[in-house]
């Protein structure tokens, strides 16, 4: 009923049901059962629809209302009720929306041009005003019934989280240097994100999508309140570091955040060290519309050096590339790329910053694919990864992609898959391991998902290699040696 509570919360307004084609209809077809967002549900007595979106906002209202002893069985009554008026393909519509599986495919680039064209408000003004809010349906609701004085009232507030400015890869180093011109070079480091907020005797940490995790990281909290500032908003990381000093692996750092209970054990055994790249308000004043070159001043007084991220400015392309392969020895994750000259942009990738690292790659074979939705209706998507393993003479699963792919990769792949089905369920084509496919990555994490008890983190496919055999595919004992290092 929590978990209820909380997509009521988040997903009122995205309502947009999602018809899938007949192609897929034909090769997923069931006698007494229909299919919406992935999801099977019963066909309930009557398909006539009824249900209207008052109706629907008006049942979550009250969802959300209810607490207490009792609210669960009146949750589960309530819900019942809701089903039971809605057709088959509203109640898995419905299931996807509460349980946080749907995917509508409306971007967030494209809801803003969609709320400033309802509104006949700037798109720049309905951007930067998410920026400082993070919610687009609290955006969509000012702009509309406020206009562009409801807009403009959104600034930075204490203990409200904004969105992380974000970097886009970077091609190369020279790329980079050439676009940014004056930059500052930062220790990439494979921590998690964090937004650290202070008034007065109160902190709060935020992490990159806004949760509140401050119980979860009492050393930052101490950390903060050691300042000699009133008020403060900081953006940084938070990352677990061996005894000498080189960062534990990614998933180690997560541990931290997913306990509740035992937080004072945990933390003798895996102490977190925050450290800070940006300061976007100190002591009454913001700071994010300041170019980077004068927060980083501000930073180097406000904050002492352990606090500080390893920060170089205005390297040349041998100094860049000397601190680049300094930092991936000492087992960070590279570099990022930040012009002097910008302002904070909260919740944007725009090219000024950039990040380098060294991506892997790998031959892997294909074994399945998911129906895609939204703006991939129609193509199948998701691909399963899989190593081969000499021991079984089978493959070993690694997970899952959708990334990489191009229109006509798209198009070309749900051919090919069709082509080569062995067998199908709800919504995922189990396709003969033939084809091979070069899959880009930039790690290996421990997963209990997967029999191999690996992961590729930030999976995406380059291309497709039809000239490989999959005999000739890379092998599961490869991907531990780079999970060794």
């Amino acid at each position: 009923s929590a978990a209820v509570d909380q997509r009521v919360s988040n997903r009122r307004s995205t309502i947009n049901p999602v018809a899938h084609t007949p192609d897929q209809r034909s090769l997923r077809n069931h006698p007494q059962m229909t299919i919406c967002c992935g999801s099977w549900v019963n066909e309930p007595a009557s398909n006539v629809p009824s249900l209207t979106v008052k109706d629907v906002d008006a049942a979550l209202e009250v969802l959300k209302s209810l607490s207490g002893k009792g609210s669960g069985a009146e949750k589960n009554r309530q819900l019942t009720a809701l089903f039971s008026k809605a057709t088959g393909l509203e109640q898995a519509f419905l299931q996807q929306l509460l349980g946080g599986g749907l995917r509508q495919g409306a971007l967030e680039g494209l809801m803003i041009e969609a709320i400033a064209q309802a509104s006949q408000i700037s798109s720049g003004r309905v951007r930067n005003a998410l920026m400082y809010s993070g919610q687009i349906g609290v955006i969509a609701h000012a702009a509309l019934t406020g206009g562009v004085y409801a807009l403009d009232a959104f600034r930075l507030t204490l203990m409200r989280p904004v969105q992380p400015m974000l970097a886009q890869p970077a091609g190369d180093l020279d790329e980079a240097l050439d676009e940014l011109g004056e930059a500052a070079f930062d220790v990439k480091l494979d921590g998690a994100r964090i937004q650290v907020h202070r008034d007065g005797q109160e902190v709060r940490v935020y992490s990159r999508d806004g949760n509140d995790v401050t119980h979860a990281v009492p050393e930052v909290v101490e950390a903060v309140l050691a300042l000699p500032q009133k008020t403060l908003v900081l953006d940084g990381e938070a990352i677990a570091l061996k005894t000498d000093g080189t960062p534990h692996p990614f998933q180690v750092t997560m541990r931290r955040f997913g306990r509740k209970l035992d937080v004072a054990s945990l933390r003798s055994d895996l102490p977190l060290t925050p450290i800070f790249f940006d300061v976007l308000h100190a002591d009454g004043a913001d700071a994010m519309a300041l170019p980077l070159a004068e927060r980083t001043k501000l930073m180097e007084s406000l904050l002492p050096e352990p606090l500080r991220i390893r920060r170089q400015l205005k390297l040349d392309a041998d100094g860049a590339n000397a601190l680049y392969s300094d930092v991936l020895r000492q087992g960070h994750e590279g570099l990022v790329m930040k012009s002097l000259a910008s302002p904070y942009e909260a919740g944007r990738r725009g090219g000024a910053w950039r990040k380098l690292k060294p991506a892997h790659t790998l031959d892997l074979v294909i074994l399945a694919a998911e129906w895609g939705s939204g703006r991939r209706e129609g193509y199948l998507s998701n691909v399963h990864l899989g190593a081969r393993d000499p021991s079984t003479g089978g493959f070993a699963m690694l997970g899952k992609t959708f990334k990489g792919m191009t229109d006509a990769m798209l198009a070309w792949q749900t051919q090919w898959f069709l082509a080569h089905a062995l067998s199908h369920d709800n919504f995922t084509v189990y396709v003969k391991p033939e084809l091979v496919a070069e899959v880009a990555f930039d790690g290996v994490q421990a997963s209990t998902t997967y029999p191999s008890g690996m992961a590729l983190r930030f999976a995406r496919i380059k291309r497709y290699r039809e000239d490989k055999p999959a005999s000739e595919s890379d092998t599961v004992e490869t991907v531990r040696r780079i999970a060794a290092h």
